[in-house]
């Protein structure tokens, strides 16, 4: 069985969320990366999520075997603290992912990227450019960080459906009409706001 790291919390329960389940489509076990989460593990891992205007960073290293993927709603909070210690935000989120994969024997200049999401799904959103802002925090931020960008898929106005595969580093992107993933990405959204509260914690293919 893969080894797995897990760093969302319920808060209710204090317990890590892992939960795996067979995805009939792309015939293999999944674990689910929610708002405000990330995942981290080995070869046999394979990783999904739905991103609206939140961006994920597919990020690992192929020597050493490991990879792993975040799914942030905003580059950082505003208030004091900038988001320290919440993986809602991007500056976390990229922190702490990046250093469990060094911890796990990543090499940060084996360290590879393929970046997702930042769509404008949402009117009320569009003003200020969420999807817009994440997308450039993700790219500024692997620059700064001299951690090459294999692959992007950003902006837009289709939210997206990923599956990342970490053994091979292959990424299959599904774009979907706002209408069909509305309620979806509004539970999700929910999700993440609610862990506000909670402790710390290839080649790009379409497919249908």
């Amino acid at each position: 069985m893969s080894a797995l790291l897990r760093h969302a919390w319920d808060a209710r329960t204090g317990q890590g969320l892992a939960p795996r389940y067979f995805d009939r489509q792309l015939g293999c076990a999944v674990i689910k990366v929610m708002p405000g989460e990330y995942e981290v593990g080995d070869a046999e891992l394979t990783l999904v999520t739905l991103l609206g205007s939140c961006v994920s960073a597919c990020i690992r290293d192929p020597v050493a075997g490991v990879g792993g993927m975040n799914h942030f709603m905003l580059p950082e909070d505003q208030r004091e603290g900038g988001g320290a210690g919440n993986a809602r935000y991007g500056a976390y989120a990229m922190e702490v992912l990046i250093n469990e994969l060094l911890k796990r024997g990543g090499r940060r200049e084996r360290l590879e990227a393929k970046v997702f999401g930042g769509a404008n799904v949402i009117a009320s959103m569009s003003v200020s450019a969420v999807g817009d802002r994440n997308a450039r925090f993700v790219l500024d931020y692997l620059q700064r960080e001299s951690i090459a960008v294999a692959a992007r898929d950003l902006g837009g106005q289709s939210a997206r459906k990923l599956a990342y595969f970490i053994g091979s580093g292959r990424v299959l992107v599904r774009h979907l009409p706002v209408a069909a993933t509305a309620a979806d990405l509004a539970v999700e959204r929910m999700y993440g706001q609610s862990l506000a509260c909670a402790a710390p914690a290839g080649e790009v293919e379409l497919f249908d």
